[in-house]
């Protein structure tokens, strides 16, 4: 298990309000050399992030680690519509401009490996590489994604459950704890179902770490974050002009082998998509959180990924 230290140590970095794109990103900034910025994805924090950016300031990398709009110290929009993801990615590319930075090493996981492999397509002149964690690049659907669930995953598939405003964001508050304890987010019912035990704690994170989320997320709730599944469609509009787009700055994907995303997101189609793929990493066993549950795996292949950049 993962000792409580980490916690302390990261609060210690302290963290900056940077004004980007008509919001405030709070960032954490450690370490000096060639810049890489972490994304996180939902429900987590730049705090997720916390073994690779010690691992990788400590190598000689530079680290950029904002709490994505939406969550935790950045600000929260209303709107629904705020959250597409080209706008998010013009939250990244002020954030590089408000550090004088010409571009940068992009890492995310989750809605954040979704956010950094569009910037790599919107903004290729400001992503040095990339690497996406547990949601892999995929060509532009054929049509408005939701529909598509629908049809093939029906109503209940949690990315579909999630659209009515207020509704999934009263059931994820009402229980945070419980909620971030949820590994097995497929369906709604997984979120509802209050008869079941609480899930223990994984062993890869401590008590200190986990109440580190659970008291941000009782602050914060969950709008923020379940807005970014709200705007898939609206993000499908705003992304013609990047059908047949390819990603060609050196890029890296890792997964684990127990992550259901890699299994209704298929992996095959990077290759249409990823001019210099580097690698296609996944790990044995592991889940989602992999950059939390493996951390050691994640941060060799990120720094063997890094340090080939020449």
């Amino acid at each position: 298990m993962r000792t409580a230290h980490l916690v302390d140590e990261w609060q210690r970095l302290g963290s900056t309000q940077v004004a980007t794109n008509g919001i405030e990103l709070r960032v954490v900034e450690h370490g000096a050399g060639a810049p890489v910025v972490f994304c996180h994805g939902f429900p987590e924090l730049g705090f997720s992030w916390r073994h690779q950016v010690f691992a990788l300031a400590e190598a000689g990398f530079r680290t950029l680690t904002p709490d994505m709009r939406g969550y935790g110290g950045s600000s929260r929009p209303a709107e629904v519509e705020a959250y597409d993801l080209l706008t998010v990615c013009r939250d990244l590319v002020g954030l590089l401009d408000a550090y004088e930075l010409e571009d940068a090493i992009f890492v995310g996981h989750d809605w954040g490996a979704s956010v950094v492999w569009h910037l790599a397509r919107e903004y290729p002149e400001r992503v040095r590489a990339v690497a996406g964690l547990s949601v892999p690049a995929t060509p532009r659907s054929s049509g408005p994604p939701l529909p598509i669930m629908r049809k093939r995953l029906g109503p209940d598939f949690y990315m579909v459950w999630f659209q009515e405003p207020g509704v999934a964001d009263a059931v994820l508050a009402a229980d945070v704890r419980r909620t971030l304890l949820r590994d097995d987010i497929v369906t709604a019912g997984t979120f509802i179902d209050t008869t079941t035990p609480e899930p223990p704690l994984p062993n890869w994170l401590s008590e200190p770490e986990f109440d580190y989320y659970v008291k941000t997320f009782t602050r914060t709730g969950f709008t923020g974050g379940l807005n970014y599944y709200r705007t898939l469609d609206l993000t499908w509009e705003l992304t013609a002009h990047l059908e047949g787009v390819k990603i060609d700055c050196p890029s890296l994907f890792i997964a684990g082998s127990a992550d259901p995303v890699i299994h209704f997101t298929p992996m095959h189609k990077m290759a249409a998509l990823l001019g210099d793929l580097r690698g296609s990493i996944i790990l044995e066993g592991a889940g989602h959180w992999i950059q939390q549950q493996r951390p050691e795996e994640v941060d060799a292949a990120l720094l063997e990924f890094a340090r080939g950049l020449g």
